[in-house]
C-alpha cells in the first residue's frame, strides 16, 4: 500500500490492505472492462485462439494453498510480530535514528510477508470465485493475517503520539529515508482512536465489511440471467449490451434488470450496511464528509476532488450529452434507449484481435515512447504473470495486483479480442510497469495513491490508442475507433463522476436512516439522467443497474480516482506532445517515486497543478477534442 503498510487497518481509512482487498475492485479494475467478459458463442477459429490465451502461475508466491512454505511463513510472521511488539511497544519515543530505522525495517518485513501470503490467497480466489474451498481458504488466510497484523497495529499509533520536536530527532540516520512514510502516517493523527478501539475495529473487519464484500461477490458469481434460451452469468449478459442486434441488447438489458431486482433486498441490505458502518466510523474519527477519509488516503485535498467533480458535471452537456445525440442519429433514433448506450455503430465490424497482435501493438506503442517502458512490459508476456482467458467463476473485469514488492505484479484480464480489449491490456500493463518501477521503494512506500495510480494506466492506453489510430487507413474504421475511444473516456470520466455523485447521495441520505431499495434506485436514476442527458432514455429495468457495481461495496468513493487519473494523464500527454524531449525520463522518475511524493510534487516537473481549475478543463478538453475530431471525420 502506498506510503503506508499494506496490512494497516482499513478502519484507519487507508487504502485497503492487500490481504483485505477484493480483487474485483482492486486498483485497477478497468471502469469499462466489466461489460466485456466472457465471450459468447463465436466462430470455431476464434474459440481455438481463446484456448491459447496465457494463464498466470502463482508459483512465484507459493506452490499451493497447502504448501509447507505458506504455513511456515504464517508462523514466522506471527513470531516476528510478537517479538516486534515485545521490543518496541511503549518504547518508541526517543529512539535514535538508527534504532528507529531498524524498527521501521522490522515492521516492513512483517508486512512484506503478510503481503505475499494474502496476495496469493486473493489471486487464487480471483481465478475462481465460485469454488467454496478456495473461498474458505481465502477467509482463513484473512483471519490469520488479521490476527497477526493486529499485534503490530500499535506501531503507527505510537508514532503519532510522539511530539513533533522529538520525532524530528528520531528521523536521522537510518530512519531519514522513511520521512515520506512518516509524513503519511502523521496525516491520520486527528482521526485516530484509542489503541483498544483501533484493535477491535481491525480484528472485526473480517467479520464485518469484508464479510459483506464476500457476500456480494458470491451472490454476483452465482447469479444467472436469461436473455435468450440459456442461462448466462453477469459478464456474459453485460457483453450482450454491445451486440449489433437491438433485440439482443434489449433482451439482455431486461434480463439484467429483472435478475438484479430479484436480488434487490440482498443488494440493498449490503449497500445500507456498508454505508452505515462507514458513517459510524467516520463520526467517531471526526470526518465531516463521507468522502473525506478516502481523499485523505489518496493524499488529495477535499477541495481538489470537489473541483474535479464540479468541472466534470459542468462538462456533461458538451461531452456525454453531445456524443449521445450524435450516436442516436447514427443509429437512426431520436433518442437512445439505455440498452443502446454501448451498441456498436452501424458500420462497425466484428473483427477480433488475436492475442499476439494485441501484445505486439501495446509493446510497440510503449516502445515508441520509451524502450525501458517496453522492456518492463515485455516481462509480463515472457513470464506467466498474466491470466487472460475468460472462464466461468473468474473475477470479472481486469486488474493489476502488485502482490509483494519482493515478487512482481500479476495481471487479470478477460480478453475477448475486441479493440477495447487491446486498450484494456495497455491500461493494466501500465499499472504493472508502474508497480515494477515503484517496487524498490519497499512495502511501506511503493504503493501510489489511487488518484495517481490510474495515471500510468491511462497514459499507456493513450499511447496505444494513438498508435492504432495512426496505423488505421480506412476512414470508416478510424471513425469507429474514435467513437469507441470517446465512449471509453465517457465511461472512465463522466460515468465515474456520476457514480461518485451517487455514492455521495446514498451515504448522505443513509445518515438519516435505512434507505428503501426504491430510494437507492431513485438516487441512481437521478445521477444517471444528469450525466447521460436527454438523448438517453432510461427504462424501468435500468433502475437496478447500480447493484452490480462492485466499487460501491468494496471501496466506497474509489471511483473518482478514474476520472482524476484520466484527466491527469490527458494533461500529461498534452505536455508530452508539446515538449517530448526528456519527457520520458521525467515520466519514469514519477512512476519510480511510488508513494513517496504527493500529487503537487509529482506534477511540478511537468508544469502541472491539480489545484488549478484550468488543469481539469485541459484534461476534459482532450475528450471534447476527440468528439471534434470525430465530427470532422464525418461522424
Amino acid at each position: 500500500m502506498r506510503g503506508f503498510s499494506r496490512v494497516e487497518l482499513m478502519g484507519r481509512q487507508r487504502r485497503p490492505p492487500a490481504w483485505l482487498r477484493n480483487l474485483s475492485a482492486l486498483y485497477s479494475e478497468n471502469p469499462v472492462a466489466g461489460k466485456l467478459v466472457p465471450l459468447r458463442e463465436k466462430k470455431n477459429r476464434w474459440e481455438s485462439a481463446m484456448d491459447s490465451l496465457p494463464e498466470w502461475d502463482l508459483g512465484d508466491l507459493y506452490s499451493g494453498a497447502d504448501c509447507p512454505e505458506l504455513a511456515a511463513d504464517l508462523d514466522r510472521a506471527a513470531r516476528e510480530a510478537e517479538s516486534f511488539a515485545a521490543t518496541y511497544k511503549g518504547n518508541l519515543a526517543g529512539l535514535d535514528g538508527d534504532r528507529f530505522g531498524a524498527a521501521i525495517a522490522a515492521y516492513e518485513a512483517v508486512n512484506e510477508t503478510l503481503d505475499r501470503i494474502a496476495s496469493y490467497a486473493q489471486l487464487l480466489g480471483a481465478a475462481d470465485l465460485s469454488d467454496p474451498g478456495i473461498g474458505r481458504f481465502r477467509q482463513n488466510v484473512q483471519e490469520r493475517v488479521s490476527d497477526i497484523s493486529s499485534r503490530i497495529l500499535f506501531f503507527a499509533l505510537e508514532i503519532n503520539r510522539v511530539g513533533d520536536e522529538v520525532l524530528a530527532g528520531m528521523l536521522e540516520g537510518a530512519a531519514s529515508r522513511r520521512r515520506s512514510w512518516i509524513a503519511n502516517v502523521r496525516t491520520l493523527r486527528p482521526h485516530e482512536l484509542d489503541e483498544p478501539v483501533e484493535t477491535l475495529l481491525h480484528e472485526k473487519r473480517v467479520s464485518g465489511r469484508a464479510a459483506w464484500s464476500r457476500l456480494f461477490d458470491e451472490t454476483i458469481a452465482d447469479m444467472r440471467f436469461r436473455p435468450a434460451d440459456r442461462d448466462l452469468a453477469l459478464e456474459e449478459t453485460l457483453d450482450l449490451l454491445s451486440d449489433p442486434e437491438e433485440g439482443v441488447r434489449r433482451a439482455a438489458a431486461d434480463a439484467l434488470g429483472d435478475g438484479l431486482a430479484r436480488q434487490g433486498r440482498v443488494f440493498s441490505l449490503i449497500v445500507n450496511t456498508i454505508a452505515k458502518d462507514k458513517e459510524i466510523e467516520d463520526r467517531r474519527r471526526r470526518y465531516e464528509r463521507p468522502q473525506s477519509a478516502r481523499n485523505l488516503s489518496n493524499q488529495v485535498e477535499d477541495e481538489v476532488v470537489d473541483a474535479l467533480a464540479e468541472a466534470v458535471r459542468e462538462a456533461f452537456p458538451d461531452i456525454s450529452h453531445r456524443y449521445y445525440r450524435m450516436k442516436a442519429g447514427w443509429l437512426g433514433k431520436d433518442v437512445l434507449d439505455h440498452w443502446d448506450r454501448n451498441a456498436p455503430l452501424p458500420e462497425a465490424d466484428d473483427r477480433r484481435v488475436p492475442w499476439e497482435e494485441a501484445r505486439d501493438t501495446v509493446l510497440a506503442a510503449y516502445g515508441g515512447f520509451s524502450n525501458e517502458l517496453a522492456e518492463l512490459g515485455r516481462r509480463f508476456f515472457d513470464n506467466p504473470w498474466i491470466d487472460a482467458a475468460p472462464r466461468p467463476g473468474k473475477s470479472p473485469g481486469a486488474f493489476s495486483h502488485p502482490a509483494a514488492t519482493s515478487a512482481h505484479p500479476y495481471l487479470l484480464l478477460n480478453y475477448q479480442g475486441r479493440t477495447r480489449d487491446v486498450t484494456i491490456l495497455a491500461h493494466e500493463l501500465g499499472h504493472g510497469v508502474h508497480q515494477l518501477l515503484a517496487a524498490p521503494q519497499g512495502a511501506l512506500m511503493a504503493d501510489t495513491p489511487l488518484t495517481l495510480a490510474e495515471t500510468a494506466s491511462v497514459f499507456g492506453e493513450t499511447l496505444t490508442f494513438r498508435r492504432m489510430l495512426r496505423a488505421e487507413e480506412d476512414p470508416a474504421r478510424r471513425r469507429i475507433m474514435l467513437a469507441s475511444r470517446i465512449e471509453d473516456r465517457i465511461n472512465t470520466v463522466m460515468r465515474q463522476i456520476a457514480f461518485h455523485r451517487f455514492e455521495l447521495l446514498i451515504h448522505s441520505r443513509r445518515r438519516e436512516g435505512e434507505l428503501a431499495a426504491e430510494e437507492i434506485c431513485d438516487a441512481w436514476m437521478e445521477v444517471q439522467s444528469e450525466s447521460l442527458g436527454p438523448a438517453v432514455r432510461l427504462g424501468e429495468g435500468y433502475r437496478w443497474f447500480w447493484a452490480y457495481v462492485s466499487h460501491f461495496v468494496h471501496s466506497p468513493f474509489y471511483v473518482y480516482a478514474y476520472a482524476f487519473g484520466d484527466c491527469l494523464a490527458n494533461s500529461l500527454y498534452a505536455a508530452y506532445e508539446r515538449a517530448p524531449d526528456g519527457f520520458a525520463d521525467r515520466y519514469l522518475d514519477m512512476l519510480r517515486a511510488g508513494g513517496t511524493l504527493r500529487h503537487r510534487e509529482l506534477l511540478a516537473p511537468f508544469g502541472l497543478d491539480a489545484s488549478d481549475p484550468g488543469f481539469w478543463r485541459q484534461g476534459l478538453g482532450a475528450i471534447g477534442a476527440l468528439i471534434d475530431e470525430l465530427e470532422e471525420a464525418g461522424g
